[in-house]
């Protein structure tokens, strides 16, 4: 049986990623600080390990990750996604600690469950696996009030890119996903400044995530866009 561990679990995208591999067969970690979300969802299902933890705390994720591999023999996939949108704002109107806050999830806590990642598929037998990170197309164009989320999503694709080369000699492949408007609790607290706004199904980012893990070792989506249609993203929109 394929491993994965996703976190961010609890809602949205990594939910129904979850959920995605979870009828498909895979044995997945579920990880998250809503402890109670996510053992309803392993509960339903016998191939879900419902592992709480703070990707922020270093601490508690190194635990996260013994605990998975202790129950599941090996990780093959880490599907990176926690994430938070932060501040709606202009940047003279976001203060110094909801920056941090952003970049405390966003960056932070993507490189600490990537190098636990990268450290079991370096050493497990047979060696490698697969890092997927949960970029968004706001690492490309952003979005009006976001320079937070904006600012860390950049950040995610420069570490995609140093995990794609550094894992090269250990048969680590990593990938992005950048999402466009998945229907998500983080695109809902959007909504109000943004009406009318085009989203898509979160099912489909999830099987897009899917497709990615799924492939064999010597290919790799290296990145990929998914999104609502008629978002105004190509053009002058």
């Amino acid at each position: 049986m394929k491993t994965i561990l996703i976190t961010g679990a609890s809602s949205g995208i990594g939910r129904a990623t979850a959920e995605a591999f979870l009828e498909t067969g895979w044995c997945v970690g579920l990880v998250a600080r809503r402890a109670n979300k996510l053992t309803e969802l392993a509960e339903m299902h016998g191939n879900a390990i419902a592992l709480p933890g703070d990707v922020t705390d270093a601490a508690e994720m190194e635990q996260v990750f013994t605990d998975f591999v202790s129950q599941a023999g090996r990780l093959d996939v880490l599907f990176n996604n926690a994430g938070v949108f932060g501040p709606s704002a202009l940047p003279d109107e976001v203060s110094v600690a909801q920056f941090d806050e952003v970049v405390a999830v966003n960056i932070r806590g993507m490189f600490i469950a990537a190098r636990l990642a990268f450290a079991r598929m370096r050493a497990q037998t047979p060696q490698g696996g697969r890092i997927i990170n949960n970029g968004s197309i706001s690492a490309y164009v952003p979005r009006e009030r976001s320079i937070c989320y904006t600012t860390s999503k950049h950040a995610v694709t420069g570490m995609t890119r140093a995990l794609s080369l550094d894992g090269r000699a250990y048969d680590i492949a990593c990938g992005q996903i950048d999402i466009g408007n998945a229907e998500s609790e983080l695109v809902a607290g959007i909504k109000a400044d943004y009406p009318g706004l085009p989203t898509m199904d979160v099912a489909d980012a999830a099987r897009s995530v899917l497709h990615m893990a799924e492939l064999p070792p010597e290919a790799n989506v290296q990145f990929m866009t998914v999104m609502a249609t008629k978002m105004p993203y190509i053009g002058r929109g």
